[in-house]
């Protein structure tokens, strides 16, 4: 049996989607343990580009199992829509596997999500507006509608009554809207029975009967971990917990069944939306990373925000995550630049931390203490092997994992699934 988790070391956006690919093209198994279509993986196959944010990447292996775990919550008519794209492009969907105590996404819970934003004003947290974090917080409240509820239609409308109801409350009373019908609600997902029926399984049992017969398994995240619901830069994150502790929870496993935790970090660092960014470069470096970088949500097309690699948070996510093993993508995205920096402490108030902080205060006031590396010029999208890396593209690969004291196994030089260095 071989088991490994490969999720975001950063704010997510790390190029996770080659990543998994990679990784997915020798594994029996793809899981998806949280989050929803917020996420966007995007794979490289020759001339075409396929964006996924729901299904697993192991959709796009013939031999291999995709699985959306317990962890996740599902928004069916963008899933079936993904499905009809793959399928349009010779992809089998049929083998894909739904846990029938994954949560289901409602239309009440977009709206909310677009009405609680927009309420926030100049605080807005940067979401989707997917309906991603009303979902998880039915969920919560032990209201949510599972998938497993669609296979009982009577259950399944006593369910969107009650819940319409309360919700109904506070589109009216709070935010000066019209009152859903539910009676629409309960017809649009009536006839979504038909693919909860093709996909639902006993996931958890799946999974275990896997492992017992020496399966390969891959635990994929989305998102990344500063954007955990506990760990990240709160409340600039996301509703789910996307450090590797929730790859056993959320996909109905134990942990001792995880042998590899693999962490993806870019050569430099983004993020989309609001939040503390210490080593943001507002100024011709971030737009040069931005434009080089093609550094543009897949799910939001938005302009992400772009700054040197900072390797305290790093750290950090390092020790949250138990990593085993780093793959650093976009390494090629630095040639051309004269010189390079590594953030290796945050100074604040005189004092430089090389921990991060437990402080969010200190998140929104420090300053980078940089390390600085002489780049390079050679274009390094055709190198195979990390010798023939240039010396100064190996001394700022080599500061990293000094810093960071986890091993760094694999360099990704390129968007294309093949341009990789394996150390």
């Amino acid at each position: 049996m071989s088991t490994t988790v490969v999720l975001g070391a950063q704010w997510g956006d790390e190029g996770k989607g080659k990543v998994t690919d990679f990784f997915a093209s020798t594994a029996d198994f793809v899981v998806r343990f949280q989050g929803g279509n917020n996420a966007g993986h995007t794979i490289v196959v020759g001339d075409d580009k396929i964006a996924l944010s729901l299904t697993p990447s192991g959709v796009l292996y013939p031999d291999c199992t995709p699985v959306i775990g317990s962890g996740c919550v599902v928004d069916l008519g963008f899933l079936k829509e993904e499905l009809k794209m793959l399928n349009k492009k010779n992809i089998n969907t049929d083998k894909l596997v739904i846990s029938p105590n994954a949560h289901v996404i409602m239309p009440y819970h977009k709206l909310l999500d677009e009405l609680i934003e927009e309420s926030l004003g100049e605080n807005k947290i940067g979401t989707t507006k997917k309906g991603i974090g009303p979902c998880y917080a039915d969920k919560i409240q032990r209201k949510g509608i599972r998938i497993q509820d669609l296979l009982d239609k009577t259950n399944l409308e006593i369910k969107i009554r009650q819940n319409v109801d309360d919700v109904n409350l506070t589109l009216t009373k709070i935010y000066n809207q019209p009152p859903l019908i539910a009676d629409e609600i309960i017809d649009e997902f009536s006839a979504y029975k038909d693919i909860v029926t093709s996909h639902v399984a006993d996931t958890s049992l799946l999974i275990a009967n896997a492992m017992k017969n020496k399966k390969t398994i891959l635990f994929e995240g989305a998102q990344g971990t500063l954007l955990d619901i506990d760990h990240g830069t709160y409340p600039f994150v996301t509703s789910s917990n996307t450090s590797s502790g929730n790859a056993a929870i959320g996909s109905g496993i134990g942990p001792k069944n995880l042998d590899k935790i693999v962490g993806v970090t870019k050569a430099y660092i983004s993020r989309v939306g609001s939040g503390p960014f210490i080593t943001e470069q507002k100024n011709e470096i971030g737009d040069y990373l931005i434009e080089k970088g093609a550094e543009f949500g897949v799910v939001t097309g938005r302009r992400r925000r772009c700054g040197w690699l900072d390797l305290i948070s790093l750290k950090y996510s390092a020790r949250v995550n138990s990593l085993t093993e780093l793959f650093i993508t976009k390494l090629d995205v630095l040639s051309g630049l004269e010189e390079l920096k590594l953030c290796v402490g945050y100074k604040n108030n005189g004092e430089v931390i090389t921990d991060y902080p437990y402080d969010q205060n200190i998140l929104n006031s420090a300053e980078p203490v940089y390390e600085i590396f002489d780049g390079w010029m050679d274009d390094i999208s055709t190198v195979k092997s990390y010798e023939d890396l240039p010396d100064n593209a190996k001394s700022y690969i080599k500061a990293i994992q000094t810093f960071i004291d986890v091993p760094i196994t694999f360099i990704s030089v390129g968007p294309e699934r093949t341009e990789n260095i394996i150390i």
